[in-house]
């Protein structure tokens, strides 16, 4: 039996998370799963929902390995369903196999540095499946800790584009660091991308990695801008990590005032034109806000990577994977800001600065420092 450090977080029905290390045992790996050895793991937007979400952390209760916080209402009640339960967390990371179960795919990796998506990534070990992992070859872990979600959600946008048989996408929240990787994908495959952002300095960031079309949320003239982004590109498909408030919304309208624009006679149930947008993330939490200004033309739906993988097949898959790793250094590098151990991880000043989630400032967690 293997013991080793690992992170939880536990909402209590009473209204207090909290964030601990404990001395747990992982189990031997059976069948198709293997025991990585977790030596990098990134603070993803997609960790802080049950890492933190919108408790009270300036005031909260600091001890060496834990932290105890309040969460306000609506957010408690919210999670309803979380109550009490001890979670792990850390969605992905990169380390060392180091025991494998029976299968062939399984036994293939071991010894091996691999990313993976775990789901319990801020720990010392991990169990993984083996489809979800991905050799690194000669790249650090450190190189290859990031190299799961954020590239692989990137190519599946672009992967799912084609399938539907577009050739545009809009992006919200587009200076993230998925977003760049995005931009160049987009190059690339050439695919035409509307790149939605809310501050100068990253309309420059993503026109110097070659970006066409950026527009700026805080323009006085954004809407005009946005509208003719979409009519030069025809970009009818996009996808939108915020979720909350009026972002789909806002894109919804942009594409019908486009689309009405080229139709030759009026319809009450405005174009005809497919208007199709996927809520992939929640970095606001508030509700989804649609209004009645653009016809019947349109859907909405959520998005999720796994989902996606299963849907698009071994081959794509196969092929996703090795576009990631042949670009892992360029395309699909990772940035980060400051690496902490699974202590500093729940130390106020770092919780403080990473749950702001601001571009370019993520955070790597190596478990064994």
């Amino acid at each position: 039996m293997t013991t080793g450090k690992q992170l939880f977080t536990t909402l209590s029905s009473d209204g207090k998370l909290t964030l601990e290390i404990s001395e747990e045992s992982f189990p031997e790996p059976k069948d198709n799963q293997v025991l990585v050895k977790m030596e990098a793991a990134p603070i993803n937007p997609s960790d802080l929902a049950i890492l933190t979400s919108a408790a009270d952390f300036e005031n909260a209760e600091y001890s060496a390995g834990k932290v105890v916080a309040t969460m306000p209402e609506p957010f408690h009640s919210g999670q309803k369903a979380r109550h009490d339960q001890r979670l792990p967390a850390g969605n992905e990371g990169a380390g060392t196999v180091v025991a494998t179960g029976d299968s062939d795919m399984a036994k293939a990796l071991m010894g091996k540095r691999v990313a993976c998506v775990p789901g319990n990534a801020f720990s010392q070990y991990a169990i993984a499946d083996a489809m979800m992992c991905l050799p690194l070859g000669d790249h650090s872990c450190e190189e290859g800790a990031s190299s799961f979600v954020n590239p692989m959600t990137a190519l599946g946008f672009a992967e799912n584009a084609k399938m539907d048989r577009h050739n545009a996408i809009v992006h919200t929240a587009a200076a993230s660091n998925l977003g760049q990787m995005l931009v160049k994908i987009c190059a690339e495959d050439g695919l035409e991308l509307v790149n939605i952002v809310r501050k100068a300095e990253h309309v420059e960031m993503l026109k110097g990695l070659g970006a066409k079309h950026v527009v700026n949320s805080s323009d006085d003239d954004f809407m005009a801008q946005l509208r003719s982004a979409i009519d030069a590109t025809d970009a009818f498909y996009g996808f939108d990590p915020i979720g909350g408030g009026q972002a789909t919304d806002t894109v919804f309208k942009a594409m019908e005032q486009v689309a009405v624009k080229k139709m030759t006679e009026y319809s009450r149930y405005g174009s005809n034109q497919e208007k199709r947008m996927f809520i992939y993330g929640r970095l606001d939490t508030s509700p989804t806000v649609l209004t009645p200004s653009y016809g019947f033309g349109w859907t909405l739906s959520g998005w999720l990577l796994t989902p996606f993988l299963q849907k698009a097949g071994m081959e794509t898959v196969g092929r996703m994977r090795k576009r990631v790793l042949d670009n892992l250094t360029t395309t699909f590098a990772s940035n980060y800001k400051a690496k902490v151990n699974l202590e500093e991880m729940l130390t106020k000043d770092a919780i403080l600065d990473y749950r702001q989630m601001k571009t370019g400032e993520k955070y790597l967690v190596t478990p064994w420092a």
